[in-house]
């Protein structure tokens, strides 16, 4: 048997496994406990609402449920108070057989799961330079303040192609001026102007947006990893903004890039600075051919696979880029049997 075969069916025979009806098998993952010093939810019925518990939103679909289970593995394995963590998962469709993947890999989870309308949003969406990110479900986080809870007050949202490897509640607790919404790196490098569109920059009442009633000179940022504040976001009504955005956008083509450029144009410059640790962004390379690239400069909190190349769809190609071996850790699939050779 070949020498990456054995050890792959070494795995398989010492892990527990739940098959479902489409043929995917996730492991089981481990539990982990807070550290002495963490705060205790005292009843488990009311951890949703917790002022004691890390909130952290994510969205759940069957194209990335692999990424999304590496997620919260890395998560709960780096945090101090794993106990303490609440997943909030947004779906579309799929709700039952989602929630049982992430019950029998997490059966220890605290988590609730909300059913996004998808319809409410199809109409809004433009087409983009790469179809991945046509996805409703890519446009959820514009309405995670009217989804979730209204009892919760913040929450961290992460995308489904990252990884953690540092203690989560240290975002978490951003400090964030009571005048700003959202909190999240900033890369004051990049070339802003690509963002939009000639059209865009050609009309004065357009671009001059990006100079009015901000708090600094607008600069990217990446919708993957933010820390949101939920009661300020409906106080200031943003998710009406960003919807006036986009339908302008089905008017006039005003930008390119899938959801991001109507954050930019509503947040850029108004926005609390995290440290660049916490999103190493770009590892999946650009939007069209998702090449290899290095890590950027500096200490690594979160790994984050944005661009074209997702580091478990090139790990089964069998062309896997240097970084993606920082991912396979955290991988809970289980390889299928008739994939063993012998």
């Amino acid at each position: 048997m070949h020498s990456r075969y054995s050890l792959l069916y070494l795995t398989i025979l010492a892990v527990f496994t739940v098959t479902y009806a489409g043929g995917e098998r996730f492991k089981e993952a481990p539990e982990f406990f807070n550290s002495p010093e963490c705060l205790t939810i005292e009843n488990d019925y009311d951890f949703v609402c917790s002022d004691k518990a890390i909130h952290v939103a994510m969205t759940l679909d069957a194209a990335y449920l692999r990424g999304s289970m590496a997620v919260i593995l890395s998560v709960l394995q780096h945090s101090s108070c794993p106990q303490n963590i609440v997943f909030h998962f947004v779906t579309s469709k799929q709700t039952h057989r989602l929630q049982n993947y992430v019950v029998s890999s997490f059966p220890y989870l605290k988590f609730r799961i909300y059913p996004y309308d998808v319809a409410a949003i199809s109409g809004l969406i433009s087409t983009s330079i790469r179809s991945a990110l046509d996805s409703p479900l890519n446009y959820a986080r514009n309405y995670l303040a009217d989804i979730l809870p209204t009892c919760l007050s913040r929450v961290v949202y992460l995308d489904s192609d990252l990884i953690l490897v540092d203690d989560i509640s240290k975002l978490f607790s951003t400090r964030i001026p009571d005048d700003v919404v959202l909190a999240a790196p900033e890369y004051c490098n990049a070339n802003f102007t690509t963002y939009f569109t000639p059209t865009f920059w050609s009309n004065p009442s357009l671009s001059i947006t990006l100079s009015l009633n901000r708090r600094r000179p607008p600069c990217y940022f990446n919708t993957g990893v933010m820390v949101i504040e939920l009661k300020k976001w409906r106080e200031g009504d943003y998710t009406r903004k960003i919807i006036e955005w986009m339908e302008l956008q089905k008017r006039i083509r005003i930008y390119e890039l899938g959801s991001l450029p109507p954050f930019l144009l509503v947040f850029a410059g108004n926005i609390a600075p995290v440290d660049h640790r916490w999103n190493q962004h770009g590892l999946g390379g650009d939007n069209f051919r998702g090449l290899c690239r290095d890590l950027h400069p500096g200490p690594v909190s979160l790994l984050h696979w944005s661009g074209k190349g997702k580091p478990w769809v090139r790990l089964d190609d069998g062309r896997p880029c240097p970084l993606d071996a920082l991912w396979v850790p955290y991988d809970l699939l289980e390889p299928r049997f008739d994939l063993i050779e012998s």
